[in-house]
């Protein structure tokens, strides 16, 4: 027997303000950043000793992965940000609104994920500009979307963890 969907109004899709709020700081930190800083290291900010603001385009996908392909992963990367933005709202309609930490994370990966799926489509690459280091190493520099979908993907992991252990308490009384 199945179980009936949560209304509308009941459902996550009410966390999607948090998606649109991500995307909104997302777009706007990038913009602000491509109009107010030069691009590349000579232009870097430097704003802590281990932190700077460093205007760079990546090509490609999480840490400039396929960033020197020919121009094909573009769209590689567009219809995966469509897919799990899709899959992702499925499950927010399957998935009470009471369920918070869920849709929570959900909601983050979905607004990091359309806000580089905006800048793909309209600029042809990701604007990165925080860029965090230990002496000269660097860890590739990113942007508001790629925190989002990391912290929404850690909520995921923590919500699995927790559920576990609910669950197995529930079973063992």
């Amino acid at each position: 027997m199945m179980s009936s969907l949560p209304t509308l109004k009941q459902s996550g899709i009410r966390w999607l303000w948090l998606a649109v709020l991500v995307f909104a700081i997302d777009i706007g930190s990038k913009f602000l950043v491509m109009d107010t800083m030069g691009y590349g290291w000579p232009n870097r900010i430097e704003v802590l000793p281990f932190f700077n603001l460093l205007y760079v385009h990546n090509y490609g996908a999480a840490f400039s992965f396929l960033s020197d392909a020919s121009g094909w992963q573009r769209w590689l990367f567009t219809a995966i940000a469509l897919g799990v933005t899709g899959l992702l709202l499925v499950w927010m309609r399957r998935t009470p609104a009471s369920h918070g930490l869920a849709n929570s994370a959900y909601a983050l990966i979905i607004g990091g994920a359309l806000g580089n799926l905006f800048d793909r489509l309209y600029h042809g690459f990701v604007v990165d500009f925080l860029d965090f280091y230990i002496g000269q190493k660097h860890w590739p520099a990113f942007n508001i979307a790629d925190s989002a979908i990391c912290i929404g993907a850690a909520l995921i992991i923590l919500e699995g963890f927790l559920t576990g252990k609910s669950k197995t308490k529930e079973s063992s009384q």
